[in-house]
């Protein structure tokens, strides 16, 4: 596995590196930067400012400092060769927090062993960690106006700086992450402990199972429906092979739902799951039924749905053989679901994804002598 870290100064990058090869035994890679050291990582007379050195106090250590010695990384000129590296021993946990631009992304996500993570905190958080790095090397920070300015022009760059590496710009690597942390904690015990929750070595992250495979197709379906209510997908599975699939819009050859083909779905008439007999809609179940039809739905099959199917859903469901549903979120009618999927003996389970943020654990505060 291969870990990729990207965030702004001082958002905590290397501590969450560092939990990783502490804590998991990940070795560390890097990569030369291909431009110049950007001023938000210089002091205020733009001098370079060196990482933070080990602290012997790690009950007091904030969420961006190391903690313990860790290895130095192994160093790389480019993408090409820590890929080669990577590839040989593909089942060492590796971590790398130097991904420069898109082209260097753009090389390591096409291989199965990497997990793509951005990291954050607000802007003036991180001026006061940065503050706290220059003053450990007697060098002065700069400004707080100084500090966003220079963040800002961080941040949003999309220049190549005359290179044909490709952009630089944060956001556009930060909004490609699998992963996203907003890193506020004051104490990497907190970091530390979110990070343990996310299970960040879990094989699902690498490759999807076949709950989340079916899912992610019904949520990919769901967004093809024209509702005006809510978007609804479904997929049909025998033996982990696809059937069907379907989402809810008007029939077809009927004006489109968001065109005002269904009147009680364009009208506040009725709260959700009210009104029924009234609305045009066919459920994204309902779809898939038909599509697939009696004879190829079979034994054993597996209806995936987003959402929990309703009462007339659930007893066609029933009617037809399904063994299993599997749904996400939940709906008005769960409970007289629940029922008729038990007394028809068809299993009825609630999918809980794989989290791809981390709510950070509450800091304890301090008890007052």
């Amino acid at each position: 596995m291969l870990i990729g870290i990207c965030g702004a100064i001082c958002a905590g990058k290397q501590s969450v590196a560092n939990y990783l090869i502490q804590t998991h035994d990940f070795t560390p890679l890097s990569m030369k930067r291909p431009s110049p050291t950007p001023a938000i990582e210089k002091s205020a007379d733009l001098c370079d400012v060196p990482s933070s050195t080990p602290s012997s106090s790690p009950a007091t250590t904030s969420a961006t400092t190391i903690t313990t010695a860790t290895p130095q990384p192994i160093e790389f000129e480019n993408v090409n060769a820590l890929d080669e590296h990577v590839s040989r021993d593909w089942r060492t946990n590796f971590v790398l927090t130097t991904i420069w631009n898109e082209s260097i992304l753009d090389h390591l996500q096409k291989r199965p062993y990497f997990i793509f993570m951005s990291i954050d905190a607000p802007t003036g958080l991180r001026w006061q960690r940065f503050r706290a790095r220059c003053a450990q090397h007697n060098q002065e920070a700069p400004t707080l106006e100084d500090f966003v300015i220079r963040s800002d022009e961080h941040v949003y760059d999309t220049t190549n700086n005359g290179s044909s590496a490709g952009s630089a710009s944060l956001v556009a690597l930060s909004a490609r992450a699998q992963i996203r942390i907003v890193n506020s904690a004051s104490e990497m015990s907190t970091l530390n402990a979110s990070l343990e929750a996310l299970n960040l070595l879990d094989p699902a992250r690498l490759r999807p199972t076949w709950d989340q495979y079916f899912m992610q197709l019904a949520d990919l379906a769901a967004r093809r429906s024209n509702c005006m209510r809510r978007q609804v997908g479904c997929v049909l599975v025998r033996e982990k092979r696809v059937i069907s699939t379907g989402y809810n819009g008007t029939p077809r050859n009927v004006t489109n739902c968001n065109d005002g083909g269904c009147p009680r779905c364009n009208t506040s008439i009725g709260r959700g799951g009210a009104a029924l007999s009234t609305c045009l809609c066919l459920h994204a179940e309902e779809n898939a039924l038909l599509e697939a039809g009696r004879e190829r739905i079979g034994d054993a099959a597996v209806l995936y749905c987003n959402t929990c199917p309703c009462l007339t859903c659930s007893v066609k469901i029933v009617q037809v053989g399904i063994t299993e549903v599997v749904f996400s979120q939940s709906y008005h009618m769960d409970v007289e679901s629940a029922k008729i999927f038990q007394q028809a003996g068809v299993r009825l389970r609630q999918f809980s994804p794989v989290s791809g943020t981390i709510p950070l654990q509450k800091e304890k505060k301090a008890e007052k002598a």
